[in-house]
């Protein structure tokens, strides 16, 4: 049996560092505005996901969780035929070694990046740079470290050795000002978003470098696509030349500056694309 209602759910505590209420308010937000398109609405914690019996499927969901096994359930309602943005495959892209081959086989500039094993890591390469762990993005502020040098680098990889974390990436520094940018649905080819925004983000001795924001606006869309997602969020560097790398690229943030445009703007996508599906082909 099929459930009618579209199903929203929100992101897991652990994957939300400093951002719970903001990840929350954003899902409530969109949650309202597709009500306002005609849409019911039931907003679903991942533990009651996960416990919902196998009957009653909805037929599309609109989700920020993150955990694995809870992606794999999901996934197999996508299988049979659920509508669900972001995708699970798409949001397993974000996670960092993946995200990164993505954007490689894209051709997105990215910074010079190496894959370690945290516990025999190889530390040759160039400083500074930025030590980030392989599987998740942040879920405590070390997870993301910088390192000066490579004494400091090995004292990262050892601490997430600790933790359990296999893999890390050693991401070189670029100097630049540092941009938040968010965006939803990009058009086939990735050339373009159906909305796209950015801002300076706050802490910082922002240069101001020049840049284009045309082709910011084009690589973040680029990025998105390469990696599935239709609603997006990231990071990118203006460096003092004018020249743009992404540095990460993760499945719908809590754009918190801009909750009320981004929500509708999100349901209006969303609700296009379940009417689309729900027409089937044709």
């Amino acid at each position: 049996m099929t459930d009618e209602t579209c199903w929203g759910i929100y992101r897991e505590a652990e994957f939300s560092p400093h951002r719970v209420r903001d990840d929350a308010e954003i899902l409530r937000a969109t949650a309202r505005e597709l009500e306002a398109r005609g849409f019911p609405v039931a907003l679903k914690t991942p533990k009651e996901v996960a416990e919902a019996p196998e009957d009653g499927v909805p037929r599309s969901v609109f989700m920020m969780c993150q955990d694995p096994a809870l992606l794999a359930r999901i996934r197999r309602w996508e299988e049979g035929g659920t509508v669900v943005v972001n995708s699970p495959a798409a949001v397993l892209r974000t996670h960092r070694i993946p995200m990164l081959e993505g954007l490689m086989r894209r051709g997105i500039a990215f910074p010079e990046s190496r894959v370690v094993e945290t516990a025999r890591p190889d530390l040759d390469g160039a400083y500074p740079c930025w030590v980030k762990r392989g599987d998740f993005h942040r879920t405590e502020d070390a997870d993301v470290s910088y390192a000066a040098d490579r004494e400091a680098a090995g004292r990262v990889l050892f601490w997430m050795a600790g933790r359990g974390i296999g893999r890390a990436v050693l991401q070189r520094h670029v100097p630049g000002d540092l941009i938040k940018l968010y965006g939803v649905a990009p058009a086939a080819g990735g050339r373009s978003a159906a909305w796209f925004t950015w801002f300076y983000h706050r802490e910082q001795e922002l240069k101001s470098y020049r840049f284009d924001e045309g082709e910011l606006a084009r690589m973040a869309a680029g990025a998105a696509d390469a990696l599935g997602l239709e609603v997006f969020g990231g990071d990118a560097i203006a460096a003092a030349d004018g020249r743009l790398v992404i540095i990460d690229v993760n499945g719908w943030p809590s754009f918190a500056l801009f909750r009320e445009i981004a929500a509708a703007r999100i349901a209006a996508h969303l609700a296009a694309r379940f009417r689309r599906e729900a027409a089937g082909p044709g």
